[in-house]
């Protein structure tokens, strides 16, 4: 069963998109979701998701796994190999640690299971908008991550490889601020899980290994390579054995 305790009104000015096929369960989401002070959008199959994404430019996306037409962790790929990096929260039956792990690799950013609450819902959607889509200030901002030639804006969210700029995901993004937060120290895949996902997978950390994988394919397509594997611990941004680090660091 669903709970449906009326939600707290906060003044967002964040467009969400519900991607459901009950019925029932996308009007729940779109009423809870409009007294919460969110502008919202919705749609019924993969399709119809991929137009709204397309013309609303939603800050989030709560989407369903199991739609008619397709399934949401390849709907997730699908918006991601085209460019769209907004955040997106999956809502499915499926609780297994495997199915969190396939969901999260494919793009997503959090995950919640039915039967839900609604101000468990609530609650993630904030806290993804928090840390993935917060309005950029310069207003006492903090400077600029950088190590070697690589650069991150953590206030306009602009990343550089040199003068080559890089699209990220959202969880990408927060997982190379954690990489150049610690710039040369060894991190565990615990520890990754723990300031980029803050979850518990209990001991499973493919999810780290995934997105290693695919922030490589972005950041060291150009040499030398800069993220590196410390086998049986975790990983380690650095520059490669013998060459001089940066001035400063």
């Amino acid at each position: 069963m669903i709970d449906q305790h009326t939600p707290t009104r906060v003044a967002t000015g964040h467009t969400v998109l519900v991607v459901e096929d009950d019925a029932s369960i996308r009007t729940l989401l779109t009423s809870a979701l409009t007294v919460a002070g969110y502008t919202v959008a919705s749609a019924s199959t993969g399709q119809e998701a991929m137009f709204e994404a397309g013309s609303r430019r939603p800050h989030l996306i709560v989407l369903d796994v199991m739609l008619p037409d397709t399934d949401g962790f390849r709907l997730t790929r699908e918006l991601r190999a085209q460019g769209v990096y907004t955040p997106v929260l999956f809502l499915t039956a499926r609780a297994g640690v495997e199915d969190r792990i396939i969901g999260l690799s494919s793009g997503g950013d959090d995950y919640v299971t039915k039967p839900f609450h609604v101000q468990e819902v609530l609650l993630r959607i904030r806290a993804i908008l928090r840390r993935s889509n917060a309005p950029a200030s310069t207003a006492g901002a903090s400077p600029p991550l950088r190590y070697a030639d690589l650069t991150l804006d953590e206030a306009t969210h602009d990343v550089r490889r040199g003068d080559r700029p890089l699209k990220l995901s959202p969880t990408e993004f927060r997982l190379l601020a954690c990489l150049l937060a610690h710039p040369e120290r060894v991190l565990e895949k615990a520890e990754i899980l723990q300031q980029v996902w803050q979850y518990d997978f209990s001991g499973d950390t493919r999810i780290v290994d995934t997105y290693i994988k695919n922030l490589r394919r972005k950041i060291d397509r150009d040499p030398p390579a800069l993220i590196h594997t410390v086998r049986g611990v975790g990983y380690c941004l650095r520059l490669p054995r013998g060459e001089t680090p940066p001035a400063g660091r």
